[in-house]
């Protein structure tokens, strides 16, 4: 029996000495949102994408720090009511019109799920869809339960223009304050960098690619080229499928550490 444990510690302790030496300093958090200037040259069209269901309680919040982003090029913001229960669309309507927003905010009426769909995938590919027509430069993905800081958007812009990215993802603060959120979340966080290396992520030359879903800037013509959501439309792990999808046919994609937002 002694033998037995022994084995199995030292099995163990090479285990964890082959992940810290090896598996890209997964636990450092040193990839931060940093932009050398946040001041742009030029101004992309940027096509803001939420998937919503239920969402009535949240969207006065997080609906409204969308619409107040200090992004000084044009914004729109389509939000996809997928058949909610609860008046989702009635009060994402009736924020943007308090806001005088209203020819900003786009709403779309979602259809019934197709065979091969995931549900939110469906709901941010009919939000696409609409937003195509004002071919914007950049769709922005996001979630309805998300309350973004207002330089947010500008900042990942920014990210991506100054250094010609296809894809640049932040990871949103998650909210920890029950116990449960504080134990399960960071040890979330964690398993999840192991995982996906946020310096393997960020490094073209390695295969590795993730993105946090809650907030993706993606450029149009990059989307379109690897086939459109649809090319990702069964995946379990969408965001790191669809950052996957770009760094093996763009031109990079980038994945950033906790900065910004919050959930």
């Amino acid at each position: 029996m002694g033998a037995i444990l022994l084995s199995l510690t030292l099995l163990s302790l090479v285990i964890w000495l082959g992940l810290l030496s090896l598996r890209g300093q997964f636990w450092r958090s040193d990839q931060l949102l940093e932009v050398g200037e946040s001041q742009l040259k030029s101004l992309p069209t940027v096509c803001a994408i939420i998937p919503a269901r239920n969402e009535a309680d949240l969207l006065p919040i997080t609906l409204r720090s969308l619409l107040l982003q200090d992004y000084p090029g044009t914004l729109h913001v389509f939000l996809v009511d997928d058949r909610s229960t609860d008046g989702t669309a009635g009060c994402a309507e009736g924020v943007a019109h308090a806001m005088g927003k209203a020819e900003q905010f786009h709403l779309v009426s979602g259809e019934s799920l197709p065979p091969g769909w995931s549900g939110k995938l469906w709901a941010v590919d009919q939000g696409i869809q609409k937003a195509t027509a004002l071919t914007p430069d950049y769709f922005f993905l996001t979630d309805a339960d998300i309350e973004h800081d207002q330089n947010n958007l500008r900042r990942l812009v920014a990210k991506a223009e100054q250094e010609d990215l296809d894809l640049v993802s932040v990871m949103v603060r998650l909210r920890c304050d029950s116990f449960w959120e504080k134990l399960l979340i960071p040890a979330f966080i964690f398993f999840f960098q192991k995982l996906y290396p946020f310096r393997w992520v960020n490094d073209p030359n390695k295969k590795t690619a993730a993105a946090a879903g809650g907030s993706i800037l993606i450029r149009r013509e990059v989307l379109e080229r690897i086939g459109g959501i649809q090319a990702i439309r069964q995946a379990l792990i969408d965001d790191c499928a669809l950052a996957l999808a770009v760094k093996e046919r763009g031109r990079g994609a980038g994945e950033q550490g906790s900065r910004g937002a919050r959930e």
